[in-house]
């Protein structure tokens, strides 16, 4: 099987975008029941109706987790991811609602060695926006990746 992208495959400033995917009204509700997140806000159309937003929002780990899969489904990181390092900065722009189709950006905003050398750190910074192009999220999430292998590595291989 291809290794795909390893590390020496990216710069500084690379940005890929994602398709786009409509968040729906089951995604809210499911979110809802595995996660035990019940606010009103997210379950309660009534109660939301009434809230800050007029209406059921998506939680915000929705769009998190929305992102990483649309990320994942750009077919760029996922040969050579080693660890998730950790998400840092995410913010919650404007409300994610039923309906939205999301597309997520992803732009290497750096890129060095580990000390072991045969990693890297991808500093990665995410947004994630609606149809109207509208930033609902957005943040760091910082990923190692695998090195290319010496080439007698890849002839034994």
């Amino acid at each position: 099987m291809s290794q795909g992208h390893y590390f020496e495959d990216f710069r500084v400033g690379q940005s890929f975008t994602s398709q786009g995917r409509t968040i729906t009204d089951h995604d809210i509700s499911s979110f809802a029941a595995w996660s035990w997140d019940t606010n009103p806000v997210h379950t309660d159309d009534v109660s939301a109706s009434r809230g800050r937003f007029g209406g059921l929002v998506a939680h915000g780990l929705l769009g998190l987790s929305v992102a990483m899969g649309l990320a994942s489904r750009l077919a760029v990181f996922e040969r050579c991811s080693v660890a998730l390092l950790g998400v840092d900065g995410w913010r919650f722009r404007h409300p994610l609602r039923a309906g939205d189709t999301v597309s997520c950006t992803v732009d290497i905003v750096g890129a060095r060695i580990t000390s072991a050398g045969d990693t890297g750190i991808l500093e990665r910074h995410f947004t994630l926006r609606n149809q109207d192009g509208t930033v609902v999220q957005e943040g760091e999430i910082n990923l190692m990746v695998t090195t290319r292998p010496p080439p007698d590595a890849r002839d034994a291989s």
